[in-house]
């Protein structure tokens, strides 16, 4: 088959070791690729400094060679290019689109409570918008005294220019889409921490690597609501989305590194091959 130009990746985080649920996404984004004689790219997102570890990086790079997956180099690591995404929220900010939050989370609680309410999402705080309104003044005089800050998207500013179209972007499984970007409110861009955020870093990445096809979990589906409207604000071009199913313990619980689930280097000790691994995932 002739290539369409198709371009995945798989973007996993350093922040502990593989297990079969990455497996299964990084096989599944380079299959999306090979059926269409395209191109897949591993990405490393290491901009968590607290709990990414060079060892899980070198980590990733065993396990994909252990399952015979083969990537480009040079890999993008994203904490080479925090420049990028501080350009991109300058840009956001300076537009009136982005405002500092000093809030801790202690605050947001203590105003949702006080409101009577406690809006939320999948367990997620919305922010309901206390720094949203400060003067600029105000904003000068309180980043002046050494207040930390996240910076924020304006939602309602965000909509209003991009004109008031419908946003829309496709997934193979569910069809067309129309953005929602309020399921996830004035979300962070760049955290008190760190320069950027996985929304803000994940939209420019896929851009400037030409991704055609976005492959990953059925859990970052709502993110991409965001990232539709990301892309317009920044004018980025959107590409493709798969969200696939979620692998799953015995118990009927996603498999996740907090959760301590069976990671693929236990497997390989175990004396489980790749292949019986692959033929399982096939079934799962």
């Amino acid at each position: 088959m002739s290539s369409d130009n198709t371009i995945t990746r798989f973007a996993p985080s350093p922040t502990g070791l593989l297990h079969a649920g990455h497996a299964y996404s990084a096989l599944f984004s380079k299959q999306a690729a090979q059926q269409k004689n395209g191109r897949f790219l591993l990405r490393i997102e290491d901009i968590d400094f607290t709990r990414c570890r060079t060892e899980y990086e070198e980590a990733i790079y065993e396990d994909l060679s252990w399952l015979g997956i083969e990537w480009e180099t040079p890999v993008r690591r994203q904490s080479d290019h925090l420049d990028e995404y501080t350009t991109a929220t300058e840009k956001l900010r300076q537009g009136g689109l982005a405002y500092p939050c000093f809030c801790t989370r202690k605050d947001i609680l203590a105003e949702i409570d006080q409101a009577g309410a406690a809006p939320h999402r999948t367990g997620d705080l919305l922010y309901p918008g206390i720094c949203r309104d400060l003067s600029a003044d105000e904003q000068q005089s309180r980043m002046a005294k050494g207040e930390e800050f996240a910076l924020r998207l304006n939602l309602g500013k965000s909509l209003e220019a991009t004109g008031g179209e419908n946003l829309v972007w496709h997934d193979r499984q569910k069809g067309p889409q129309t953005a929602r970007p309020e399921l996830l409110g004035d979300a962070v861009l760049a955290r008190k921490d760190i320069r950027t955020s996985y929304h803000l870093a994940v939209v420019i990445d896929d851009a400037l690597q030409q991704i055609s096809l976005v492959t990953r979990g059925l859990d970052l589906f709502e993110a991409t609501h965001l990232h539709r409207l990301l892309q317009a604000l920044l004018d980025l071009p959107t590409p493709e989305y798969e969200h696939h199913a979620l692998i799953k313990d015995e118990k009927g619980s996603r498999l996740a590194k907090r959760k301590k689930s069976p990671t693929l280097r236990d497997l390989r000790n175990e004396g489980q091959s790749a292949q019986e691994l692959i033929n399982k995932l096939i079934d799962w």
